[in-house]
Order: C-alpha cells, then structure tokens, then sequence
C-alpha cells in the first residue's frame, strides 16, 4: 500500500510556521498572566514600617517583578518556567534581593515576610499568588499552543 501526501510542501510551509508563532504567542501569554500575578502579589505585600529607618517603606512591594531569564542576585523565585528548547521561555517571578548598593530599597527580608520568623509571624504573599494563578496561567499557555495550530491550519 502506498500512501502519498497531497500538498506536501504546503503542509510543510504551515508546520515550518508553527514553532515561530506559537513562540511568539506563548511569550505573550507568559507575560500576561506574570503581570497578573505580580499584580496581586503587589497587593497582598505588607509594607514595613521600620522603626530605626533602615528599610524604605514599600521597598518589598517595589521589589516585585518578572523577567526573561534568570531573577536579580539573592531573590526570591517563585518560579523558572522553562521551556523544554531552553532559555528563551523561562520566565521568572521574583520578590526581594541581596543588593546592599540598593541601601534602603534593599528588600532582602521577602523570605522572612513570606514564611515568617521567631518573632514575626508570616504573611504570605508570594506563593499564594502563584497557586491563584496557576490554573490560569496553565490554561492561557495552552490556548497560546491552539491558536497558533489554528492559525497557521488555516493560512495557505
């Protein structure tokens, strides 16, 4: 039995098409949702107020970000999604640092706020964040995934 493929080398064009802008369309769904995520961490973020004035207040909240790649030295990660190509889909969501030039923007006790100590009890809001927006941020990458197939199915 022989079997042949009608239009092969269209169907080939579509499938050279799709790792481009599913890429591209995954990356902008990764940054919708960090976005979001950031949002209520920055919300739920306790701002110290420190007695002797060595913390700037909201200097914990004004640490919070995402990047490409790999999170400022001494951060608190809350996640590296990568992708299995490599470093151009790892996404990182990160809360403090260990930067002393930073000098009362230093926000190196996220840690300590986050899982507590002796004499502070925690509040958490980093990792509670991350579990609200799981689901969410699973179902927006795959939907990125769909529509990129069907975009490029449906192009010539």
């Amino acid at each position: 039995m022989t079997v042949s493929i009608l239009r092969r080398a269209a169907l080939q064009r579509k499938l050279d098409r799709l790792p481009k802008l599913a890429k591209a369309l995954i990356r902008s769904a990764m940054e919708e949702v960090a976005d979001n995520i950031i949002a209520t961490m920055k919300s739920l973020a306790p701002v110290l107020k420190s007695p002797d004035d060595r913390r700037r207040a909201g200097a914990l909240r004004d640490s919070i970000g995402w990047t490409w790649g790999a999170a400022p030295k001494g951060a608190t990660i809350i996640a590296a999604v990568k992708g299995k190509t490599g470093g151009d889909l790892t996404i990182t969501i990160y809360a403090g640092s260990r930067d002393k030039a930073l000098g009362k923007d230093d926000a190196f006790y996220a840690r300590w706020v986050e899982f507590g100590t002796q004499k502070m009890p925690a509040q958490p809001f980093f990792y509670v964040s991350w579990r609200a927006h799981r689901r969410s941020a699973r179902a927006a990458v795959g939907r990125a995934v769909a529509k990129a197939a069907k975009q490029v199915a449906g192009q010539s």
